[in-house]
């Protein structure tokens, strides 16, 4: 007797009840949240803000974003949930559907230089629904235009792709917030990394 395949299933949603505990509204603490450094993490605090588009521009309401930083001295966090010391996790996870207008937001610092020739960044894991496997990119910054110039991977990509990886500076009432979407495909689709 031959068997085929075993369908294979996507990313999502089921993945958010035990991820992003809060989006459902359950009562257990999630392993990471939006929150990837507290008041007292060294550095320039900042928000990071967008939306996850789908392929017909429409916002998604079920996206998980988790990211990984370094710190403001350009190191990352060998224990990510351990933030006992300094305040910083370097992880975060967030949940488009938490938000009334579907958009993922992370309260952390402003990462510092990791390495010489690299310009300051976020690692960003993006998982949502359709989707088989997740997808990898970055997020730089608009005022590190210097740095960002020498950066080896930000250069790897086409010119006329790179600001799909660009985060806006904004001075808002609450503080300095980059704003960044992601775009899933179409036109404005966000750089996606192979790894």
């Amino acid at each position: 007797m031959a068997y085929g395949e075993t369908p294979s299933q996507t990313v999502g949603p089921y993945f958010a009840y035990g991820l992003t505990a809060g989006q459902y509204a359950y009562d257990f603490t999630d392993i990471a949240d939006p929150t990837v450094a507290g008041p007292d993490a060294k550095g320039e605090h900042i928000r990071i803000t967008g939306t996850v588009f789908d392929g017909d521009g429409n916002p998604v309401n079920d996206a998980m974003i988790e990211i990984w930083q370094a710190d403001a001295d350009g190191n990352y966090n060998e224990k990510p949930i351990d933030v006992a010391d300094t305040g910083f996790r370097g992880l975060g996870r967030c949940g488009t559907g938490t938000d009334a207008k579907l958009r993922f937001w992370f309260d952390t610092v402003k990462p510092g230089v990791v390495a010489d020739a690299e310009a300051p960044f976020v690692n960003v894991i993006v998982f949502m629904r359709g989707m088989l496997v997740h997808a990898f990119t970055r997020f730089y910054f608009d005022d590190e235009a210097d740095l960002n110039a020498k950066d080896p991977v930000l250069q790897s990509v086409p010119a006329d792709r790179r600001d799909t990886l660009i985060a806006k500076r904004v001075e808002t009432p609450t503080g300095i917030e980059y704003r960044i979407d992601i775009h899933m495909q179409g036109d404005a689709e966000t750089v996606f990394f192979d790894v």
